[in-house]
């Protein structure tokens, strides 16, 4: 990419998580040049929120040497549905904000151009610009992770409504009468595939002592069943975990065929701790589930990849938003 704006421009790029931020400070060619880690603490508020957000950032560029000047614009990816437009996050349970005016107050302690933008689309888009979506025309993200999150890349830009995000993939039904969802309805896709749904029949498996170095590890705590320790399961051989996640990974596939059947696109994008857990055989069961149920004209016009960025995703792509607004 081009330096954006030369003379020392620099981006800034934002994760906000629900128990942790990171600011990342790039140079016009979007090399890193620091970074800067918070806790959350979502219990204190927005406002002290959006000052904790303040200062990570400008610790980061303190760090990186840069003064305030030559910041050219911040990106924001922020958990939760986003007013794209007016830079509002419209509701993000986890902090407990409701119509957080996020764009006006980081403008007004920045007097830079600020882009708010989902999370998850904002990892998408750093797939897009520098990872394992490249070159697509059309890229779709699934995450699998306490939720499902997912985004759409159509020609550069992303896929959103008239106002708000959109692309709730975890929110597709795909089990009649299957088990309660978060959002009170039955039989979504998050309520079979997630990792907190992962974890629950895990413990179960565990109680019943099926698997062995789970119960070792985590006994039948479904908090303590995280993707390490998972990873950790199925490493050891624990046949029960590695079919409960196999099955997670086929009910993503129905979800991968509907989304195939709708947007035809030439990547799909797979990340998060679960894919990272067993990412060759969770891909290739969802993969494979994908093109058994979808119509047979787009049975070969899409790939099923593993994302390439880590948890550099989002901050590089809220940072790349920022500079495509301007542009």
């Amino acid at each position: 990419m081009a330096q954006a704006g030369g003379h020392g421009a620099c981006w800034a790029g934002f994760d906000l998580g629900g128990t942790k931020m990171m600011a990342a400070i790039y140079d016009g060619r979007f090399r890193e040049l620091a970074r800067e880690r918070k806790k959350t603490k979502p219990s204190e508020g927005f406002k002290p929120g959006i000052e904790r957000m303040v200062r990570t950032i400008q610790d980061g560029l303190a760090a990186a040497g840069v003064k305030p000047g030559r910041l050219r614009g911040i990106g924001l990816g922020c958990p939760g549905p986003v007013d794209m437009k007016r830079g509002i996050v419209l509701e993000a349970p986890n902090l407990g904000w409701t119509r957080a005016r996020v764009r006006d107050a980081m403008e007004k302690a920045f007097k830079c151009r600020v882009v708010v933008a989902n999370d998850v689309d904002a990892g998408l888009f750093g797939e897009y610009m520098f990872g394992a979506a490249r070159g697509a025309r059309c890229a779709v993200g699934i995450f699998p992770g306490t939720g499902i999150g997912g985004a759409c890349i159509y020609e550069g830009r992303i896929l959103r409504g008239s106002v708000y995000s959109c692309m709730e993939i975890g929110h597709i039904p795909v089990q009649p009468e299957g088990p309660v969802c978060g959002c009170g309805r039955r039989g979504c896709l998050e309520a079979l595939a997630s990792r907190l749904a992962v974890a629950a029949a895990a413990a179960l498996a565990s109680h019943r002592g099926k698997a062995p170095c789970l119960q070792r590890c985590a006994g039948a705590d479904v908090a303590a069943m995280r993707s390490g320790t998972l990873a950790e399961s199925l490493r050891a051989g624990d046949k029960a975990v590695a079919e409960i996640v196999l099955q997670s990974a086929r009910w993503l596939g129905r979800g991968i065929a509907t989304v195939v059947n709708l947007l035809a696109p030439d990547a799909v994008i797979l990340g998060g701790g679960l894919v990272e857990a067993m990412p060759r055989s969770y891909i290739e069961e969802a993969e494979r589930t994908a093109r058994s149920l979808c119509m047979s004209t787009y049975r070969n016009c899409f790939k099923v990849k593993r994302a390439s960025l880590g948890d550099d995703a989002v901050v590089l792509g809220a940072a790349a938003l920022a500079e495509q607004a301007e542009s």
